[in-house]
């Protein structure tokens, strides 16, 4: 029988070979190449709505260049916050993104209810992707073919003229204040968890107007289903140049809206600048640029430091309109 003191040697051996097993494997794990698995994408919209028309091509440009799947994952509601916080609370890996709008990330934190994140503590800009405008449409046997008759209309009927949004807070929500506060009529407003709800009550007649992403319903426009009144930007756009902005009437009247990508806070910074640099050479592909303007969207696939001074910015010019606004909901 062997002794005692020779078998700790061999246990002991065994013990450190274990762990210089598991060192190497940490290592090797530590070292892969991101990303080495799919990644999830995190719409705070409702699928079938504009923002997949935005995301959608992106994520499948990314997924060819770096040979992992990028899987959509739309988790609408709260004006987008119940998505922003799923990534806020996701593991800092480079595997769970947020695709990010001024709505949940810029304009919620002025609104009363408390959010479950911070905007600038919990996550690390990415890059702005684009920038867009909304437009003003109702069906098109409603009564108004213009703006101005649309006000006139609603003065003529205080309250009866609903208008749709994405939620309270949301640019779609602030530009109906907007309008209904420089035109000094009442209308009623009415939220919704996504755009593709508003268009299919707007066609059905459930409601009479909404400001809505270009991108959604450009289609609906050009087969005569909805008619476009006016446009939020200051100027007219190339994809609708017939349609007026509400500042031709309206002036000072001005709603931008902008979409971009966010990783929760901690992500390698190797992860977000590989992540901005294979995403603004995804937006200089033409068929996706040309896919972008089609849509009304405006290329932009800034730097992430550059995109978060422009959640700063737009995170005080916000709150000053939502109190100007007098939301209290």
């Amino acid at each position: 029988m062997q002794p005692s003191f020779l078998k700790f040697p061999a246990r002991l051996a065994r013990h450190l070979l274990i762990g210089i097993a598991m060192v190497a494997t940490c290592i090797a794990h530590a070292e892969d190449p991101w990303p080495n698995r799919p990644v999830t994408v995190i719409n705070p919209w409702a699928a079938g709505g504009p923002s997949d028309t935005i995301i959608r091509p992106i994520t499948d440009q990314l997924a060819k260049r770096l040979g992992q799947a990028f899987i959509v994952d739309n988790r609408s509601g709260a004006n987008g916050t119940i998505g922003a916080a799923a990534v806020a609370r996701a593991r800092p890996d480079g595997y769970t993104l947020l695709f990010s709008h001024v709505g949940p990330i810029a304009i919620s934190p002025a609104l009363p209810q408390k959010l479950p994140y911070d905007p600038i503590q919990d996550f690390e800009p990415i890059t702005q992707l684009v920038s867009s405008g909304t437009v003003l449409v109702v069906r098109s046997d409603f009564p108004a073919k213009t703006l101005a008759q649309l006000m006139a209309y609603a003065k003529a009927n205080p309250g009866k003229v609903a208008y749709g949004s994405v939620g309270v807070g949301s640019t779609t929500h602030l530009a109906g204040v907007m309008l209904s506060q420089l035109g000094h009529v009442e209308m009623t407003h009415v939220p919704y968890r996504g755009s593709a709800q508003i268009n299919t009550d707007l066609l059905a007649g459930q409601i009479q107007m909404a400001f809505v992403n270009i991108a959604g319903v450009v289609p609906l426009i050009k087969d005569g289903q909805l008619r476009a009144l006016a446009v939020s930007t200051l100027k007219r756009t190339a994809v609708l140049p017939d349609v007026p902005a509400v500042a031709e009437t309206m002036p000072g009247f001005e709603v931008n809206s902008w979409y971009g990508l966010m990783a929760p806070a901690h992500t390698p910074p190797a992860i977000i600048h590989k992540l901005q640099s294979e995403t603004a050479q995804i937006l200089k592909m033409p068929e996706v640029a040309a896919r972008m303007r089609e849509n009304g969207l405006d290329i932009e696939g800034t730097t992430p430091e550059a995109y978060g001074q422009k959640i700063k910015e737009d995170i005080a010019r916000w709150a000053a309109t939502v109190k100007a606004a007098g939301i209290k909901e």
